[in-house]
């Protein structure tokens, strides 16, 4: 199974679901223009993230290759939000769907459109 970011470093009450988990043991990671990140480059953006907004409590999982979009499950919101990373605080919320399905359909269509 790819590198995800260890329990030692996520929030406490937080556990990657077993969908999102069955969809990385599947392989099913590059789903261009998005990809589920993992190993050293999902750890430093789950610090970013932190550090660029502490007052969203963001757990990240996939980024867009075409531009600073980042997939994160929303602990404060219970859903998944997309983050404009880098924008201003306040500026960056993009999307929101209410669960890791929702916004998994939301990428298969956005690899669809990218391959048109």
């Amino acid at each position: 199974m790819s590198s995800l970011i260890s329990t030692v470093d996520l929030p406490r009450d937080f556990t990657y679901p077993p969908e999102f988990l069955r969809v990385v043991e599947l392989g099913l990671t590059n789903l261009e223009p998005w990809w589920i990140m993992d190993g050293e480059i999902l750890f430093r953006r789950h610090l970013g993230l932190r550090s660029r907004y502490p007052d969203d409590c963001f757990v990240p999982f996939a980024e867009r290759q075409d531009n600073d979009d980042v997939a994160c499950w929303d602990l404060d919101s219970g859903g998944i939000t997309v983050v404009h990373d880098f924008a201003s605080p306040g500026y960056h919320r993009e999307n929101a769907f209410v669960n890791f399905y929702a916004w998994f359909r939301r990428a298969v269509e956005d690899f669809i459109e990218w391959g048109e």
